[in-house]
């Protein structure tokens, strides 16, 4: 069987497969993460200790003995994790084990800066405990931000689409405010840790896409992010396409993926054209209205993403790569990417390589937060 390269990745997927359900017992976790069984045990062995999990009762015997069943310990408390997109935040309420409890949506200008933003997303958190966790105890907070973060410090490096930001120590504004341990973290890769550990198995070196506004991403591999010397690494939508027509990008270059493939983009073509799209998400209701002129515009997005990502995946040769955000919705682009995808690349590294959707969807990042998070806060029971 194949082996995991990170232990601590394999403790957090085995958590999240017990707070999921998919996982009652050692023999489920071995079938599961396609692990030996002594790695199980050994991982099994540490949350006991930890308290993190108990043993308790016994299962069905199917042929052999019966297995201990494993669940994990219930801890009071609850984290805040919220993923800030242009104008809009997913705000979530996550259990300590993981598991996200509740999640609302708000509008939100994250031009307005900082102060205003965080307080909309503190008061629609507030909302959701008061209904889904009544007098629990916040445990920490994880923000997603739509820019480059420098991790692990969470300070803002640069962002392009984030008038007022740059600079800002967003991470230690949250802990200083709140008095719990926080997390800051660029929004591509918190979807992508999402995306990981809702998959169970290990889907191997993974090249992950966020397609909304904006285009970020990362690598995934050997169970780990790959973040680069500042943590700044992924930022995919500034690479430049031969087919942009020189367009301006928000960051001051020209001929950037940013201006031909991603939802800002394709608001600003269809505005072109007459119609009366805002955010990508209309941009996704005209698509599924399935307008010609519309589909056609998605359709080369798609394309022009597949043709940047070619040259990493010659270049890093990945098992799979997701594309999520809100134009992942969209088969049409997705697979669009796919088609160029498999025309700019050597058949060697298409051979075998997945090439879908996001299988955590939108909640990808609140999922991710929610597992920095807990690390962070290094959650055990009382």
């Amino acid at each position: 069987m194949p082996e995991p390269s990170s232990p601590a990745n394999l403790r957090e997927q085995a958590l999240s497969l017990l707070a999921s359900g998919a996982a009652t017992s050692r023999a489920d976790l071995v079938e599961t993460l396609q692990v030996a069984p002594s790695t199980v045990s050994s991982v099994v062995r540490r949350l006991l200790e930890e308290g993190a999990i108990l043993e308790e009762g016994v299962g069905r015997s199917t042929g052999g003995r019966r297995p201990r069943i494993l669940r994990l310990r219930d801890v009071p408390g609850a984290f805040a994790v919220s993923e800030l997109g242009a104008q809009h935040a997913r705000v979530g309420l996550c259990a300590p084990d993981g598991r996200l409890l509740a999640v609302r949506e708000i509008a939100t200008d994250i031009a307005e800066g900082p102060g205003q933003v965080f307080d909309a997303i503190w008061r629609a958190y507030e909302q959701l405990s008061t209904a889904k966790a009544p007098g629990q105890a916040l445990l920490g907070i994880g923000v997603a931000l739509p820019g480059p973060v420098e991790y692990p410090h969470g300070r803002l490096i640069g962002p392009a689409r984030m008038p007022g930001w740059s600079g800002f120590d967003a991470q230690t504004h949250l802990r200083e405010r709140f008095g719990v341990p926080a997390v800051v973290d660029n929004d591509a890769k918190a979807a992508a840790i999402g995306e990981y550990v809702s998959r169970g198995r290990d889907p191997g070196d993974m090249i992950y896409v966020k397609a909304g506004t904006g285009i970020g991403g990362c690598l995934v591999s050997g169970g780990q992010i790959y973040r680069g010397g500042r943590g700044l690494s992924g930022d995919v939508t500034h690479v430049r396409v031969a087919d942009s027509g020189e367009r301006e990008c928000s960051c001051g270059s020209r001929g950037c993926l940013e201006t031909v493939a991603s939802g800002a983009a394709l608001v600003r073509q269809l505005k072109d054209r007459g119609l009366r799209v805002s955010t990508p998400r209309d941009v996704v209701a005209a698509t599924v209205d399935a307008e010609p002129s519309v589909v056609t515009l998605v359709r080369h997005a798609g394309e022009l993403l597949g043709v940047a990502l070619s040259g990493l995946v010659n270049f890093l040769n990945p098992d799979a790569v997701v594309i999520g955000g809100a134009l992942s919705s969209l088969d049409v682009y997705v697979a669009a990417a796919r088609s160029m995808l498999y025309k700019r690349c050597l058949p060697s590294m298409t051979q075998s390589l997945s090439i879908e959707a996001s299988a955590a969807g939108p909640d990808a990042a609140l999922i991710g937060l929610g597992h920095l998070v807990r690390a962070s806060a290094d959650v055990r029971p009382s």
